[in-house]
């Protein structure tokens, strides 16, 4: 699907934001402006990694466009809710790891929104359920999604310099897991809440364009 066409540029330097449903789409939609597109990509690594690709192909100017991952996810962690938010200072899955720029920028345009959870985000090719939350909380991760890691990988691999970010939205914990009668009201407070991450990652990318030290 075609990304939403951008409402202006900052500097030349668009920013990009990844999500693979339609419903996070609507979302991240609602006030949308300044220098973003928000792609829908689909689901899945494979799905995410081709769309970003295509995304990238044609950029003016290599490495210029920073890239969001965003969407829902699994928390791993016990004592997560739907609707907090998870920032990642790296995503990894089977095929590597690929490292988050300036998060403490973005942790502290988050932190008015709600509980934020920082740390290493997992990704998986399937909804993971009961023994597998264990084990990748085991590695350290503190959620995981189906789109995050492959999205960065894509995004870093034809520009090894991006700037690059993921940022989830808690929709299934291990004690609020989807299953369970009951998690429809977990699901409004986890869109309510990506409703609100836009002008988080507005400020994030004014920020990289500011002279460094």
């Amino acid at each position: 699907m075609a990304p939403t066409p951008p409402a202006s540029a900052a500097d030349g330097a668009p920013l990009l934001i990844a999500c693979a449903l339609g419903i996070e789409r609507l979302a991240l939609r609602r006030g949308a402006g300044g220098p973003a597109t928000v792609l829908r990509t689909g689901m899945g690594p494979d799905a995410a990694a081709s769309a970003v690709t295509r995304a990238l192909r044609d950029e003016p100017v290599p490495g210029r466009t920073a890239v969001v991952a965003t969407g829902f996810c699994a928390g791993l962690a016990s004592g997560m809710h739907p609707g907090d938010l998870v920032l990642a200072d790296a995503a990894h899955d089977g095929d590597g790891r690929t490292a988050c720029v300036g998060t403490e920028r973005l942790a502290e345009a988050l932190a008015p929104l709600g509980t934020l959870h920082t740390g290493p985000l997992a990704g998986s090719d399937h909804v993971v359920r009961g023994a597998e939350r264990a084990e990748l909380r085991a590695t350290g991760a503190i959620a995981v999604d189906m789109e995050s890691a492959a999205t960065l990988r894509a995004a870093v691999r034809s520009a090894p310099d991006r700037p690059v970010a993921a940022v989830r939205v808690v929709v299934d914990a291990p004690e609020h897991e989807l299953i369970r009668v009951g998690t429809l009201k977990g699901g409004i407070s986890a869109f309510r809440v990506l409703r609100a991450v836009l002008p988080a990652f507005l400020e994030w990318h004014r920020s990289l364009l500011l002279p460094r030290r």
